[in-house]
């Protein structure tokens, strides 16, 4: 989590090992992940005809197999999906470098190399302190503006600096743990899942604007801080129930008591955290477990559903359709080139990166910049921060992530469209 300096830029070491591996082994990654989706579904069909003992009455292995029909029906598609891409079988609009070859080529190999060492390292987020010392120092931050517990403040410095994906995976566990409320961790994993500084540099260039990176990535913040304190308090969001997974609250408190001060409890909790966690054996065998929940329970989802976001945007005018209600709205804040930016407004939520591969076109630096502030602070992309949460255990379903994508485009535009009539 620390952040280094590495190569000229600000990253953190998980990051770093994670193009390591990329690096090393990028090549064979893709069939990998085949291999990966197909065990799933394997292991997934034989639960659902066989019902053998050994999975059905193993708490982990059935809950990584024993899936609803929904479920199921992501993790066939995924499969098929995988395996005609892998294979190039079927028609070309399944396998081709802009629907199934991007994911499984581009994608996927990112998210094993991120999966392998954010599943064996996160019990070091979790377990040893650190999330109860922040927890207590940030509350009174984080409660007031956002209505959240201060240890939220790590997943989405992880996002920040690391990854959106880690911020996901870590507010996941910590939902299943009895940390946060279905409403907290659905706010949590949909609204402070952020897009790396190192992704949104590669953003930004890819509108031919990275000498504009530092107001870029401050627009992005202030409007993505404006979107973090409305959207949670209207709906979907804010109709979430403030239960806990399986009813089952973690033992802890946001109350500081009275002989203490704010840093001497965050201490004190932190290292009574840390105390009970001497185990080296069990941090391996959860983190062997976190990794495989990872790779098998959301490789798939990621797979199916990003696939069919960008067939769709791809190959079908949907995308330009759904476009056209935002042609007026971007003449009233005065963009130039209206009608060709109405889309990359909306096919953000197949994928982050196509707003800014349809925008490099135009011809307005403004423009541009608008749309590449909008598509990162979207965050809602069904290649991979979508797939990932409909792929975890955190409660959101696909209407709420297409109602919150939309939400966050309507608060943040008029804000970044403001900031670039001051730069442009």
């Amino acid at each position: 989590m620390l952040p280094i300096s590495y190569d000229g830029q600000i990253t953190i070491p998980i990051a770093i090992l994670s193009k390591l591996v990329l690096k090393g082994i990028g090549s064979v990654l893709p069939m990998v992940m085949t291999i990966v989706i197909c065990v799933t579904f394997l292991g997934t069909t034989i639960t659902k005809i066989f019902k053998p003992k050994k999975i059905i009455t193993s708490k982990y292995l059935n809950t990584l197999f024993n899936v609803t029909p929904i479920w199921f029906t992501a993790r066939i598609l995924g499969t098929i999906f995988g395996v005609c891409t892998f294979f190039k079988l079927g028609p070309a609009w399944i396998w081709s470098e802009n629907t199934g070859g991007l994911l499984l080529y581009n994608l996927l190999p990112i998210l094993f190399s991120v999966f392998i060492f954010a599943g064996m390292l996160l019990p070091l987020l979790l377990d040893y302190g650190l999330l109860e010392f922040f927890g207590v120092l940030l509350t009174k931050v984080m409660r007031p503006v956002f209505n959240l517990p201060g240890r939220s403040s790590i997943d989405c410095i992880a996002s920040w600096l690391g990854d959106g994906t880690i911020g996901v995976l870590l507010t996941s566990k910590q939902y299943e743990e009895g940390y946060y409320t279905k409403r907290e961790a659905a706010i949590i994993g949909t609204t402070f899942s952020a897009v790396s500084i190192t992704f949104s540099l590669v953003v930004i260039s890819q509108v031919n604007l990275g000498h504009l990176f530092v107001p870029f990535y401050l627009t992005v913040t202030l409007s993505g801080v404006v979107a973090a304190i409305i959207i949670p308090r209207i709906p979907p969001l804010s109709r979430k129930p403030d239960t806990y997974n399986n009813n089952v609250k973690s033992k802890t408190s946001e109350t500081i008591p009275e002989n203490y001060t704010p840093f001497q409890w965050a201490l004190t909790k932190a290292l009574n955290k840390a105390s009970n966690c001497s185990d080296f054996k069990n941090f391996l065998i959860q983190g062997l477990k976190n990794t495989l929940d990872m790779l098998l329970g959301v490789t798939p989802i990621v797979m199916a559903m990003g696939t069919l976001a960008l067939i769709l945007a791809e190959y079908t005018p949907i995308f330009k359709f759904l476009g056209l209600p935002f042609i007026p709205v971007l003449k009233l804040l005065q963009i130039p080139e209206a009608k060709e930016a109405s889309q990359t407004l909306v096919v953000g939520f197949a994928d982050m990166f196509l707003p800014t591969v349809i925008g490099a076109t135009i011809k307005s630096e403004l423009t541009r910049f608008v749309i590449a502030c909008v598509s990162v602070t979207q965050l809602i992309y069904m290649s991979e921060v979508g797939g990932l949460l409909l792929g975890s255990k955190i409660p959101v379903t696909l209407k709420d992530l297409i109602i919150i994508f939309l939400q966050r485009t309507l608060i943040t535009l008029p804000i970044i469209s403001l900031v670039a009539h001051f730069l442009f």
